[in-house]
């Protein structure tokens, strides 16, 4: 690699966290300088604009928080358990993230009204996000690991929408109770709601 594209990802890397941290609009240029250590030319040679930049933060963090909540199920043979590690690893894989926390929920708050732009990757993330667990769901169903009656997009919009709601729930409050309590929610619907129950013979009942 060389070294300007070195100095690009690390200027990517090290403003992610500020922009997690602080929004697009409280980020200064003076705070990317002091986590960067350069001057406003030396990040402006790499960047057009702040806007730029942010968009790169963003997708950098977000890569960083779809593989934490996705790490270790591909290996989990059973549909249903796969899910259900992706919720829990929603809760214990946090420390893995830029520090800010979730960049999906910071970046659609703090674009919804003034930055198309940066809320239009947040849209195309959570596009990302529904569509992949939609994709399990079908496909645990066509396995008939998944009861034939759940809708997959339905049982997505669900899964992230819990996870997400509860997690701005835990931080207005500074206690993990909401994500707590979602989580386990979560666990049990997919137990009782969406796992294909089994019949004597070990098939699953249509």
């Amino acid at each position: 690699m060389r070294k300007g594209e070195q100095t690009r990802g690390e200027i990517i890397r090290k403003a992610a966290s500020i922009f997690n941290q602080k929004g697009y609009e409280g980020t200064a240029l003076s705070d990317l300088m002091r986590a960067t250590g350069l001057e406003k030319g030396g990040i402006y040679r790499h960047f057009e604009s702040k806007q730029e930049l942010a968009g790169e933060a963003f997708d950098h963090a977000w890569k960083l928080a779809r593989d934490a909540r996705f790490a270790g199920t591909q290996e989990i043979p059973n549909t249903v358990d796969r899910l259900k590690q992706i919720v829990w690893n929603f809760r214990d894989r946090r420390d893995e993230l830029v520090p800010g926390g979730c960049p999906l929920l910071n970046t659609a708050i703090d674009s919804d009204d003034g930055n198309p732009k940066l809320r239009a990757r947040a849209r195309g993330a959570l596009g990302w996000l529904l569509d992949h667990l939609q994709s399990i769901a079908e496909q645990g169903r066509r396995r008939g690991e998944v009861a034939s009656d759940v809708d997959g997009a339905k049982l997505a919009t669900l899964i992230a929408s819990t996870l997400e709601g509860s997690l701005m729930v835990s931080r207005l409050q500074r206690k993990d109770e909401a994500l707590d309590l979602a989580c386990q929610h979560l666990e049990e619907y997919l137990e009782t709601k969406v796992r294909a129950r089994q019949s004597k013979g070990g098939a699953a009942k249509p």
